[in-house]
């Protein structure tokens, strides 16, 4: 059996030059960039932007990665795009709290919102989704999630972020629809994942979130960026960094029920630098809550999203 390959390499702070080489590194021991995309292909990058907080949250992925890697993108001969469909506010507010439209403005990445759904049929469910135009008219798409704890899923680690070509507050009425279960959730999160087909991910965990998550939580320093093609080979390595199994993980356990990525460890090979020696750092986890989102919880934050749009002059 062909291992997954995970590249897991340190890099102690958000310093461009550091992130750079990091993500330079990665692309390196994975084959090169141009096994992932080629010259003159529109690359959505995907990072995490959630709500409009700045990068000292760790609220979302940090804007050092975002910018270095479409620096990357440009220079390879891509053309890339950032863009993400945010639970709160929009994609334009939440790059703004990053401090990432000038610099992107300078290259002249475009920064977008993931709107205009188009229906789509997922593989196992036979269920239709909505999935954004934007990302579905991407050549490729790179993940850039971040590492976080999760009210609803203990952790959101690289799966979890595709969420975001749901187009808006339709990812809160999914939570209703498919919240019964956690299979039936995280079967809909794999099936929107093998859709959109990323061709990498690379997970931001050089600061993670702890508590809360995956909006209101702490920063925790971690020291990593991984990458893989692989996505829940990606989950297992990142589990072992923080000292969790990831049977503990309902995505993970629902992978590895239908068949979807690498779960055992003795498959995966990890290149570039070592799991550290000694005990993990254990992020503080997230107190659980419901899964499936209720009617009333969905009004209102459909309310409260409205509010933010109107205050800031913007529609979703």
């Amino acid at each position: 059996m062909t291992q997954s390959k995970v590249s897991l390499i340190k890099c102690d702070d958000y310093e461009p030059v550091n992130v750079r080489a990091a993500l330079l590194r990665h692309f390196e021991l994975l084959g090169g960039i141009g096994a992932f995309i080629a010259r003159g292909d529109k690359v959505l990058i995907k990072p995490n932007m959630i709500a409009p907080k700045p990068a000292e949250c760790a609220t979302q992925t940090d804007p050092v990665v975002i910018v270095e890697l479409a620096k990357i993108l440009l220079d390879f001969g891509a053309k890339p795009i950032v863009a993400d469909s945010p639970a709160w506010a929009d994609a334009a507010a939440c790059a703004e709290a990053l401090g990432i439209v000038e610099p992107l403005n300078k290259l002249g990445v475009p920064i977008k919102q993931l709107r205009k759904p188009v229906k789509r049929t997922l593989e196992h469910s036979g269920t239709k989704i909505g999935i954004s135009s934007v990302a579905l008219e991407a050549d490729k798409i790179i993940n850039l999630p971040k590492l976080k704890t999760h009210q609803q899923l203990v952790m959101t680690i690289a799966v979890k972020n595709i969420f975001g070509c749901v187009s808006g507050k339709a990812k809160a009425i999914w939570h209703y629809r498919k919240g019964a279960t956690f299979d039936d959730f995280c079967t809909m999160l794999i099936d929107i994942y093998k859709l959109l087909a990323p061709v990498l991910t690379i997970v931001d965990a050089v600061v993670a979130m702890e508590g809360p998550g995956p909006i209101n939580g702490s920063p925790r320093k971690l020291g990593w960026l991984i990458a893989s093609a692989d996505p829940i080979a990606a989950e297992v390595v990142c589990c072992d960094l923080i000292g969790i199994s990831p049977e503990q993980l309902p995505l993970v356990k629902t992978a590895q029920k239908i068949g979807f990525g690498c779960i055992n460890k003795q498959d995966i090979q990890i290149i570039g630098d070592s799991l550290p020696a000694g005990m993990p750092i254990r992020l503080v986890p997230a107190e659980l809550t419901p899964l499936r989102f209720t009617p009333a919880r969905i009004v209102k934050s459909i309310l409260k999203q409205i509010f933010m749009l109107v205050k800031s002059g913007r529609r979703s």
